[in-house]
């Protein structure tokens, strides 16, 4: 080979390493934040969702630690920690931010940022809270699932009179912090006349002892106690199943959770699913689609689930024909 031939050649091949290199390089590590404001770590039901959104997101090509790096916020019980998590995610500048699961911290979230995509879960009226323009179109950085509308307030007011027809007076736990949870005591309010009950919110928000205001209210007979889906509420649902059965205060809750742990009913969206839908729009986020084209969506199905194991533990005389129109029956 004559010498000049061989040098292109040589510069050839020289020329073409980079570009089998490049080829051979593996894509981009992506970056997501997952906000959990309504779970700790140890919390079973958090783990649960959490699973649920990475088996989705395994199946759609996407594996920690290989393409995309995910970190974790867990921030039950406490709301000065969960906008300070927030605010940690917005300076980090993920890819994309999902869960939330909270309208106080998506509501931060909100004020902090509006080029992160957001997917957020069981968010109750995020058109009415301002966090998008419409569900269609939710426009900007922010869509996701929504859990429920704020006429659910009087829903679950009319269930509970139907399983405690003797009920004349009603506690709501409520955090005014959250524009959904006081649309809720508002739908609430409006529907009680009518059915001879009593409206009394309890807020949980800025450290309010719940504990005595439930105690000093079940001191009246004929009581009932709703609880609307709040960080506080969520986090501290032990305690507030035990003080409903320590004061004999037909309840009901708004998941299925509340009634598997020994609340008497739930009335709500199946959760789980919720969080798998969350990993397909995080999967069309990071394909180059834009949060704002993707239509909030809504539950398409309630489900009522009640627990009669509690019921004849507390001596609750439920209607006959109450258990038989639930979805679930726990005994």
């Amino acid at each position: 080979m004559k010498r000049r031939e061989f040098i292109m050649l040589l510069g050839g091949a020289a020329s073409a390493w980079p570009l089998a290199a490049r080829a051979e390089q593996p894509e981009r590590m992506r970056r997501l934040g997952v906000l959990m404001a309504n779970y700790s770590r140890a919390d079973r039901e958090g783990q649960a969702r959490i699973a649920a959104f990475l088996d989705t997101f395994h199946r759609l090509g996407w594996t920690d630690g290989h393409n995309v790096a995910v970190e974790y916020r867990w921030d039950a019980r406490d709301a000065d920690r969960g906008k300070a998590s927030a605010a940690e995610l917005v300076v980090a500048a993920p890819d994309v931010i999902v869960g939330v699961a909270s309208n106080p911290a998506l509501a931060e979230l909100h004020r902090l940022t509006s080029t992160i995509p957001i997917v957020f879960t069981q968010i109750s009226d995020p058109v009415e809270s301002g966090f998008v323009a419409s569900l269609a179109h939710p426009g900007n950085n922010i869509t996701g699932f929504t859990n429920f509308e704020s006429a659910m307030g009087g829903k679950w007011l009319g269930i509970l009179k139907e399983a405690a027809p003797n009920m004349n007076q009603l506690a709501v736990l409520f955090g005014s912090d959250s524009v959904a949870n006081v649309a809720y005591l508002r739908a609430a309010e409006a529907v009680a006349p009518s059915l001879g009950v009593r409206i009394k919110g309890i807020d949980v928000h800025d450290g309010v002892e719940f504990e005595r205001a439930i105690g000093t209210f079940a001191s009246q007979p004929d009581g009932g106690l709703m609880v609307v889906p709040h960080p506080i509420t969520i986090a501290n649902r032990g305690s507030i199943i035990i003080l409903a059965a320590r004061h004999r205060l037909p309840a009901v809750y708004p998941y299925r959770y509340f009634a598997a742990e020994g609340g008497l009913m739930s009335y709500g969206p199946d959760q789980i699913d919720q969080w798998r839908s969350a990993a397909t729009y995080v999967d069309r986020i990071l394909r180059g689609e834009k949060p704002g084209d993707l239509p909030v969506q809504a539950p398409t199905k309630f489900e009522l689930v009640v627990n009669l194991k509690t019921a004849k533990a507390l001596g609750f005389n439920l209607p006959p024909a109450f258990p038989l129109r639930a979805d679930e029956v726990i005994e």
